[in-house]
């Protein structure tokens, strides 16, 4: 997930530099910045929701797991 976040942060700044650049006035560029940070905000919680679901999916395979070896225990009887 480190180079999600990396590539996340450069593409954000690759951003505000362009447009910093093309923009002739500040107040464009300031909301080329404000951008700039919601989108490094966006991928963060993104990254952070991918983390959970990668937690929950963990838990939910060993739950099945758990399921079959009880399952299998009560089918040999």
């Amino acid at each position: 997930m480190q180079v999600r976040s990396i590539g996340a942060s450069l593409a954000a700044m690759l951003l505000v530099s362009t447009l910093s650049v093309g923009c002739g006035k500040s107040e464009e560029a300031t909301r080329a910045e404000q951008a700039a940070a919601r989108a490094e905000d966006a991928a963060r919680r993104a990254e952070a929701a991918a983390g959970r679901v990668e937690a929950a999916a963990s838990r939910a395979e060993a739950a099945a797991e758990k399921a079959d070896r009880l399952l299998s225990k009560h089918l040999r009887k």
